[in-house]
């Protein structure tokens, strides 16, 4: 065999067409030493038909995870959400919602009074986390990928017929010419 089965999750640069399904992707299935290589679509990945996770990633790193920063703007988000589904749902019912919507104003000032107060503290410690983190950080890492057997085994054919072409094509000069006349 000249490649084991184990393929990396990378991305490329620029699009080229699925290996499975033609369209253009950027997610590339490539070897460690990159002998073998194809694109997929990251839907394909999931596909246990096709290809399946080798138990996690390069060298054991973690993936990043996403700063507090971002994760306390979806929490307000989400929040904001469910305020105003609960509007909607009150808007329905009538004066006894109007009492409900004093008191999640009441809560409302509160809450903003205490994420004014965190965004201080924050600000405060940032300095000192920010380094931390920086040193903190693994590199990034690629997915490990197995192709199912199948898979697997038409690149080992395709692999094969592409080093057989090469062969054939630089022992062809060295092989004598046809004979041009008509034995007698």
């Amino acid at each position: 065999m000249s490649f084991t089965n184990l393929y990396y999750k990378r991305t490329a640069g620029t699009a080229k067409s699925c290996y499975i399904c033609y369209k253009p992707t950027t997610t590339v299935l490539a070897t460690i030493n990159t002998s073998d290589f194809l694109y997929t679509c990251p839907t394909h990945l999931a596909d246990r038909g096709f290809a399946t996770t080798a138990g996690g990633t390069v060298d054991g790193a973690r993936k990043p995870r996403s700063p507090p920063d971002e994760i306390a703007k979806v929490k307000e988000e989400w929040e904001e959400k469910q305020k105003k589904k609960a509007e909607r749902k009150s808007q329905g019912k009538g004066e006894e919602n109007e009492k409900s919507k004093e008191q999640d104003k009441a809560k409302e000032d509160d809450k903003g009074k205490d994420k004014a107060h965190n965004k201080e503290k924050n600000k405060e410690q940032a300095p000192e986390t920010q380094d931390k983190e920086a040193e903190s950080k693994p590199d990034t890492s690629h997915e490990q990928y197995t192709l199912h057997r199948d898979y697997f085994a038409m690149r080992l054919a395709e692999h094969r017929k592409r080093k057989q072409a090469a062969q054939a094509k630089e022992l062809a000069p060295r092989l004598p010419s046809a004979p041009r006349s008509m034995p007698i």
